[in-house]
């Protein structure tokens, strides 16, 4: 691939698969980590359509896998304004050639059902919950790109906090080929760790676990690495592998049945 299409159309791709990887209800926990803005070229309106296997676990620290087929839509339009499953709502306020992209958005954390695991019961859900956020991005002509995003509105009293940052690389390897790297680390503050790491008294009580108080801080680490082929000028399948790392309290949870996990996507996308 030699064009600027081509290129922006497999960027698509690889951004597709990320999203739809974190799209997948029992993913909840990683859901939204960064916005990427490549539904259309600078200053036009465009979208991505697709679908994808994704192959994960029930929940973020759990030991039972689970496999879904999950549906994506994304548009951006040339006034900044964006919607779709992978970004949420929101605006872009950069100018639409700038390598610096940052903006506000809506998104939707989809809480934890106790159902979804035996290693829950007990514990009651989370409820699905609205988040305010913000983002920032910047890239390189070279393929590197540095992705932050802040949401703020998860957990049992909606004051859960993230801060999402990355960093990834992008290259092509071959005609029609390209391959993408990166890598992630989630911060959260006590409200949101506890609401989906700890063990409150009444949990305590309900479930056999001991009281446990998660407190604020790293809550884990990714790598990942995504190779998409460009079928034409529109159609691209990638296949995409990540690798998860529970952190700090995260990591000692009393839930937390695996500290470290592997998310495997393939997905097929369409720009539009």
């Amino acid at each position: 691939m030699n064009t600027a299409l081509d290129r922006l159309n497999c960027f698509k791709a690889l951004a597709l698969a990320a999203g739809l990887s974190l799209a997948a209800p029992h993913a909840f926990s990683q859901a939204f980590d960064a916005v990427r803005l490549y539904g259309a070229a600078p200053g036009k309106d465009g979208g991505t359509v697709g679908a994808a296997v994704v192959a994960t676990y029930e929940y973020q620290g759990s030991d039972q896998r689970s496999t879904w087929v999950i549906p994506v839509l994304d548009y951006q339009w040339a006034n900044g304004w964006f919607a779709g499953i992978s970004n949420g709502i929101g605006y872009n306020f950069s100018a639409p050639s700038s390598s610096l992209q940052y903006g506000l958005r809506l998104t939707a954390d989809k809480g934890r059902k106790e159902s979804r695991a035996s290693a829950l019961h007990g514990l009651g859900d989370v409820d699905a919950a609205a988040e305010g956020g913000a983002f920032l991005n910047y890239s390189l002509p070279q393929g590197l790109f540095f992705t932050s995003s802040l949401r703020y509105g998860a957990g049992a009293n909606n004051k859960g906090l993230i801060i999402d940052l990355g960093a990834g690389y992008l290259s092509e390897i071959a005609p029609n080929w390209h391959l993408g790297a990166g890598l992630g680390l989630t911060l959260a503050n006590a409200h949101y760790m506890q609401s989906f790491f700890g063990v409150s008294a009444d949990q305590s009580a309900a479930s056999g676990y001991g009281v446990y108080a998660a407190s604020a801080g790293a809550r884990d680490a990714r790598a990942n690495v995504a190779l998409s082929y460009s079928i034409d000028k529109r159609c691209t399948v990638t296949a995409a592998l990540s690798v998860s790392s529970l952190l700090a309290d995260a990591k000692d949870s009393p839930l937390t049945r695996k500290r470290s996990a592997e998310m495997g996507v393939i997905a097929l996308s369409y720009a539009f």
